[in-house]
């Protein structure tokens, strides 16, 4: 069928190579940049991509903000995928990112060491994102825009230590080889397939969730992935694996009439036979 593809492009290495694959075989493209403001000349990379856009022929959508140097990561991240989710509406279209192999292995090995269980395995599976480049590795993309002469903009960032993000990207470079990289997007990519079919099954469970004797009679892993769907699904929160544990003994021991924080804004109070959940 037919399809209107936003393409996000920051003016980097791997979204210019993106892009130029994009322009080859698709005809109906936008580009989106996102400037976030927390770089002084952060508006130079926005001037760079509008005339990459213009180059291709292809519309360009923008949207500047004023982060400021102080702005972690995870509001970065945030607040760029805001303004893609609202050009994907607006356009009426699928975001397209340049995510990468080594991006991949990075975001496992983070989630993993932050204790988001098998979830953490198949992060970057957002079905609503296209990402064409998810075999290719860091080195295939350099090769490619070397052969293809394409410019891009080095984001200074990409250095920084103030990100976590980079330090961890040398130690995995450092202490892994090739063989395992390939390793960890192999189980990246078939946990991706079994995410789909677990939560097939699980929301069948939906309604029975909230019930302790049911909680408290079924595997304590099942326990909390039933939790942890039925939290994601209805306040759209991710609770780490260590708030789910507290949270079942709390269902297996707790006093009808209590009230128990959870973590994420999210509060359970218990009655004798049931699980009551909200959000503050």
């Amino acid at each position: 069928g037919y399809v209107r593809y936003i393409i996000a492009v920051s003016g980097g290495i791997d979204s210019v190579v993106l892009l130029d694959l994009m322009s080859r075989t698709e005809k109906d493209l936008v580009v989106a940049h996102f400037d976030h403001g927390i770089r002084e000349d952060s508006a130079s990379d926005a001037r760079f991509v509008e005339a990459l856009a213009d180059r291709y022929k292809i519309q360009f959508v923008c949207r500047r903000e004023k982060l400021g140097a102080d702005a972690s990561e995870e509001l970065a991240r945030q607040r760029r995928y805001e303004f893609l989710r609202g050009v994907a509406t607006d356009f009426d279209g699928v975001i397209v990112t340049a995510h990468h192999r080594d991006d991949i292995i990075e975001t496992v090995a983070m989630n993993l060491k932050r204790g988001s269980r098998w979830r953490g395995l198949a992060g970057m599976s957002d079905s609503q994102i296209v990402r064409p480049m998810n075999s290719w590795t860091k080195q295939r993309i350099y090769e490619y825009a070397i052969r293809q002469k394409l410019e891009w903009c080095e984001d200074e960032t990409n250095q920084s230590d103030l990100y976590q993000r980079n330090k961890f990207r040398r130690k995995i470079n450092r202490e892994l080889d090739e063989y395992q990289k390939l390793g960890v997007y192999e189980a990246w990519r078939k946990q991706r397939e079994l995410r789909g079919k677990i939560e097939q099954e699980i929301e069948k469970f939906d309604g029975e969730v909230l019930g302790r004797y049911f909680l408290t009679m079924i595997d304590d892993n099942v326990a909390q992935e039933l939790l942890y769907y039925y939290v994601l699904r209805h306040y759209n929160v991710s609770l780490l694996g260590s708030q789910l544990e507290r949270m079942l003994i709390a269902i297996k021991t707790g006093k009808a009439g209590s009230c128990w924080q959870v973590g994420g804004g999210i509060v359970m109070k218990l009655t004798l036979r049931s699980v009551i959940i909200k959000r503050v």
